[in-house]
């Protein structure tokens, strides 16, 4: 057999194993014993915090959806402090698949909004919501745009969206900051925004540039550090209850809203991963660059 033929063959079968194995871990996130799973330990959850008994919130993380452990952590969340409107945003969505909300519009019937720039992207989502069992009827809305501070508001209303929704992401890699010191068309009771842990304890913010994609000019230059966020957090009223494992997707909870089971925890506490000390070194080569101190 010819080198080029095998070669041909084995990129080909290369390409249908990689697809065999998406469609089966999409399977499985789409089970009924995955639904089921879930509901059982949300009720249980919820009578546990009824009995006076919380969980640490760091203790409650799992992936089924999401990157990292935030589906888990997200899912103690709403048990704890209910879940009033069943509604979702999520800025920067990718294909809205690998997403903090998905398990929310999958596993537990949830409305929402996807945003992202990259129509392949839209459209990945787009075929497989409609293609769900459990949103076919009524899939999410997807929206196609650059997102920038001054569209941010008119894009989320525009398509139906305003006043009060459970679950904000917002993780454009950049202008994280800006977008959510800009956003007031909603008012979410949970938010999950990406933070730059790589900035450590510095109160600083990199400037905003509504043209920025990334890498721009640096990988490691964009973002706010946690210290920044919170503060951010604080002036919009919420407060900062806890991040994934390695810190860098925090979580923020409306002041007012479940402070018995879900009190403020100090920054300091996002940087508790290892990983966060070399994460730091890599501020070095761009510590003198320009910054907002906040």
């Amino acid at each position: 057999m010819p080198i080029y033929f095998k070669a041909a063959v084995r990129k080909y079968l290369d390409k249908a194993i990689n697809l065999l194995l998406s469609q089966s871990d999409l399977q499985m996130k789409n089970s009924p014993q995955v639904k089921i799973n879930q509901r059982m330990l949300f009720n249980f959850y919820r009578y546990s915090i009824s009995q006076g008994r919380p969980f640490p919130l760091p203790d409650t993380g799992f992936r089924v959806f999401s990157q990292f452990e935030e589906d888990g952590i997200l899912l103690y969340i709403f048990a704890a402090i209910g879940m009033e409107y069943k509604t979702f945003i999520d800025v920067g969505s990718g294909d809205g698949i690998n997403s903090n909300c998905a398990n929310f519009a999958v596993n537990f019937g949830w409305r929402g909004l996807f945003i992202d720039g990259n129509p392949a992207n839209i459209a990945k989502g787009k075929k497989y919501y409609s293609g769900n069992p459990d949103t076919v009827l009524f899939p999410p809305t997807f929206v196609q745009a650059f997102i920038q501070r001054e569209n941010i508001n008119e894009l989320i209303r525009d398509h139906g969206f305003s006043g009060g929704v459970d679950l904000l992401s917002i993780d454009i890699d950049g202008n994280d900051y800006w977008i959510w010191d800009a956003l007031n068309v909603i008012e979410p009771r949970v938010v999950i925004i990406e933070t730059h842990v790589e900035f450590g304890m510095n109160s600083i913010v990199v400037p905003y540039d509504k043209d920025y994609s990334y890498p721009g000019r640096h990988p490691d230059y964009h973002g706010a550090s946690p210290v920044a966020m919170e503060k951010l957090a604080r002036k919009k009223g919420y407060r900062l209850v806890g991040a994934n494992n390695y810190g860098f997707n925090t979580i923020y909870i409306k002041n007012g809203v479940g402070e018995d089971v879900l009190p403020a925890v100090p920054v300091e506490s996002v940087f508790r991963h290892p990983r966060n000390q070399e994460r730091q070194k890599l501020f070095e080569p761009i510590k003198d660059w320009e910054y907002i101190h906040v």
